[in-house]
């Protein structure tokens, strides 16, 4: 099996647009989430999110869209995208650049790309909408491609031409986080040298709002404490989009290319709860069963693992599931690996979110530092015999578990080790 590394890097998010900035606000506890101004109205029953900055993409015609000027994308690139489509089209040049990719290297037959998204909820009823009104044959030829789930890879696969596996995962918000397990998969057992991973999503009013109904979201009109997962008052999950790209890549790339990975992707695992298509598991069987199977994976002993950023979305059944999953596999032993979600500085980025934290650990195992969990006030009690850390601690984690839960009850814990020559 070959070593699979993390090798580059790309952001689009609520708490920065680029690796230094994601990295700052990580360490400092800052958040991005605002009062959004399209729930304002009186009959919206939640009042927040953690919209991404410097981007416009309200409108229905993409050619109407804002971004930053850093980023030139043509005209019929755009036409076949979503909001989202955007935001991984810009996450993906940073990732390239931060690996120090050249053309050949993206454009390789061993070179993939795995994508994790939602598609576009507001484009798809635009255009469904259109069709009905006005006829079949009025529908943007593109409609089709911009808005459907799979929109990311169709259109990063062909922007970017790349000719390994590629190929998009559906499994709610542990979508991104199947899609780097099986991307590690893909090097490992030597069938592509270089993975592209992408998860992303709109974050808008059609991506978020649909969780009220589920009384998912916090009802909380203050952006400082609504995202607060761990806290006994937490009352829900605070929506967010944006994209984030990792570069994944064997052992023998990263020597060819002479590059310093982030860490190593040391293995991953999964598995089901069965028991309900929305709710965790109470006592978090699946998650505990694929932490389980990550550790084995990986060859490591629950003892070596330093810090575990958590699913926890801030959803009161949620948090202490996870807890229990922890608590069951690390108890044994008697270790206390430290805790946080950085959902309470993000918000919730359903399919984007394994991506986004596993971009946020690798920062972690490169920089030195592990990120607080932030807007605790009064930790639950359901989670108090854990090791939540409450503020950022300034030392460089060896071992770093990444959780993800998913509607079904998928559930997908992946981990990362440190690279000996930047720890």
């Amino acid at each position: 099996m070959a070593k699979v590394y993390v090798t580059g890097l790309g952001f689009i998010t609520s708490i920065g647009n680029d690796i230094t900035s994601v990295a700052e606000n990580l360490r400092e506890m800052r958040h991005g989430i605002v009062a959004y101004e399209p729930f304002a109205a009186s009959e919206i029953p939640v009042k927040v999110a953690a919209p991404v900055r410097d981007f416009d993409t309200d409108s229905l015609d993409p050619e109407d869209w804002t971004y930053p000027n850093r980023y030139r994308v043509r005209r019929e690139y755009l036409r076949s995208m979503g909001p989202h489509g955007l935001y991984s089209f810009c996450s993906m040049i940073q990732a390239i650049e931060d690996a120090g990719l050249a053309p050949e290297d993206v454009s390789d037959e061993e070179t993939g790309l795995f994508g994790a998204s939602a598609g576009s909820p507001n484009l798809l009823t635009y255009y469904v909408r259109r069709m009905h009104d006005l006829g079949v044959m009025r529908c943007s030829p593109l409609g089709i491609v911009a808005s459907i789930a799979g929109t990311v890879q169709f259109n990063l696969v062909a922007h970017f031409k790349i000719k390994g596996a590629s190929t998009g995962f559906a499994s709610a918000c542990a979508s991104s986080s199947h899609a780097l397990g099986y991307a590690y998969d893909e090097i490992a057992l030597g069938r592509q040298k270089r993975m592209f991973v992408v998860g992303a999503e709109d974050g808008n009013v059609e991506t978020i709002l649909p969780f009220a109904g589920m009384r998912a979201l916090s009802p909380s009109d203050d952006p400082d404490t609504a995202s607060r997962p761990f806290d006994r008052g937490r009352d829900g999950f605070v929506g967010t989009g944006g994209a984030t790209t990792l570069v994944l890549e064997s052992e023998e790339e990263v020597a060819r290319r002479g590059v310093v990975p982030y860490c190593e992707l040391a293995g991953w695992g999964q598995a089901s709860d069965g028991h309900n298509v929305a709710i965790s598991h109470p006592d978090g069987h699946g998650l505990a069963n694929a932490l389980s199977r990550a550790i084995q994976s990986s060859s490591i002993e629950p003892s070596a693992v330093d810090y575990i950023n958590a699913h926890a979305t801030s959803t009161p059944i949620g948090d202490v599931s996870e807890g229990k999953a922890i608590r069951t596999v690390f108890s044994p032993s008697g270790s206390k690996p430290a805790i946080s979600s950085t959902k309470a500085l993000t918000g919730h980025g359903l399919s984007l979110a394994g991506a986004m934290e596993t971009g946020f650990c690798a920062l972690a195992l490169r920089q030195g530092f592990i990120p607080g969990s932030a807007h605790v006030t009064d930790l639950d009690p359901a989670v108090v015999d854990l090791n939540i850390l409450l503020e950022t601690e300034e030392r460089r984690p060896q071992i770093v578990i990444n959780n993800s839960s998913g509607f079904g009850g998928a559930n997908v814990a992946l981990v990362m080790r440190a690279v000996p020559s930047v720890g």
